[in-house]
């Protein structure tokens, strides 16, 4: 490949860069532009042979002097033009060693296989009243979920056989096609990257080594959940494979909304209803709470609408001490029928009355 463009340039560095900065520089442009990132882009395939033959000359001292001195005629025929970047001169055994840098694991040549993959977790719903947020509880769900197979013990494999080393991969769990700069690995399409296979399957099982049960599983819900609150159950999941742990069990909580309470976060709402004499002269009411009865006092002169708060008898905080309040909005309750001893009453105190109530209003 002849070399066209500034070595540098293609990698955006100063001519008198580090090598890690090089590098550095190299490795994100690589991971850029690399033909499985892109795929069937054309431009991006040639970017990457650029940027690589780049490095594979800037990461050699020798190359690098000779390229600084001469410039692209130092790699002309005759005097060591590199051919078509090889990525294992740029420090990689071959694409295998790119995918570990960018994605965290071996691809390709020597690639081990898959270790066995554990289960998948799996969700339930659970409905739940007020008081029981309130106080906690133990709930019983049944569930169905897979488990390791109880005649093959999870092998996947006939009682008395074995499962065999995989033909097509030789054990390593993944196939590697393509040649030259482009290879590239795939999960073995025979014993799906497990590196075994069984020539004699479970007759129960068919081979997957698990079964589906149902199952009862008893759960703890604690006080002060919320709708949607999720509560793990550790290994209750869906079995693993090969022996693999299993998935976890994860448990969603759906409140019912209460008739007379409102939930607003760890705050309890009601509203509670008050006589005119309440209102006027204050007193001490019993009201509804939601484990049982409490006192709310009524100062004198309360209006409608006015709240009061009674503390601690809210919903307990999930997370820390403590809980929340019930708030109770007092509502002034007018008598829709009076008898006339009440009509009498009330006109004189109408008449005793030294309280101009619009004396305020300003029209």
């Amino acid at each position: 490949m002849n070399i066209k463009k500034d070595l540098y340039e293609l990698l955006g560095v100063e001519k008198g860069a580090e090598q890690d900065q090089i590098k550095k520089a190299y490795r994100k442009l690589a991971r850029k532009h690399h033909p499985d990132v892109n795929p069937g882009d054309k431009q991006s395939e040639e970017k990457f042979k650029e940027i690589g033959m780049a490095y594979e000359i800037l990461s050699d001292p020798e190359k690098r002097q000779r390229y600084d001195q001469f410039g692209a005629a130092a790699f002309q025929p005759g005097m060591g033009q590199p051919g078509d970047f090889d990525p294992s001169s740029a420090g990689f055994g071959d694409l295998s060693d790119i995918f570990e840098m960018f994605f965290g694991e071996r691809q390709g040549r020597g690639s081990r296989r898959q270790d066995p993959a554990r289960g998948a977790d799996i969700q339930a719903v659970v409905d739940l009243t007020l008081l029981e947020v309130v106080k906690g509880t133990k709930k019983t769900i049944t569930i169905e979920r897979s488990i390791p197979c109880s005649y093959c013990n999870g092998s996947g494999a006939k009682p008395g056989s074995h499962p065999e080393t995989c033909p097509t991969c030789n054990g390593r769990g993944q196939v590697v096609t393509g040649g030259g700069m482009l290879r590239f690995s795939q999960t073995c399409p025979n014993c799906h990257g497990s590196g075994q296979i069984n020539k004699n399957p479970c007759d129960k099982c068919g081979g997957t080594g698990r079964q589906r049960q149902l199952e009862k599983i008893a759960v703890k819900i604690p006080p002060g959940v919320t709708n949607n609150s999720r509560i793990r159950v550790s290994g209750k999941g869906n079995a693993g494979n090969m022996g693999a742990p299993a998935g976890d069990l994860y448990v969603y909580t759906r409140v019912y909304e209460h008739s007379f309470f409102q939930r607003v976060e760890d705050n309890l709402y009601c509203i509670i209803p008050i006589t005119f004499a309440e209102a006027a002269l204050g007193a001490s009411i019993e009201v509804p709470t939601l484990t049982g009865k409490g006192r709310l006092r009524i100062i004198p002169g309360t209006q409608s609408g006015q709240q009061i708060r009674i503390r601690g008898k809210g919903i307990p905080h999930l997370r820390g001490w403590g809980q929340g309040d019930q708030i109770c909005e007092v509502v002034v309750k007018t008598p829709s029928e009076l008898s006339t001893k009440e009509k009498e009453l009330l006109k004189k105190l109408e008449k005793e009355s030294r309280h101009d109530i619009r004396s305020d209003l300003n029209i």
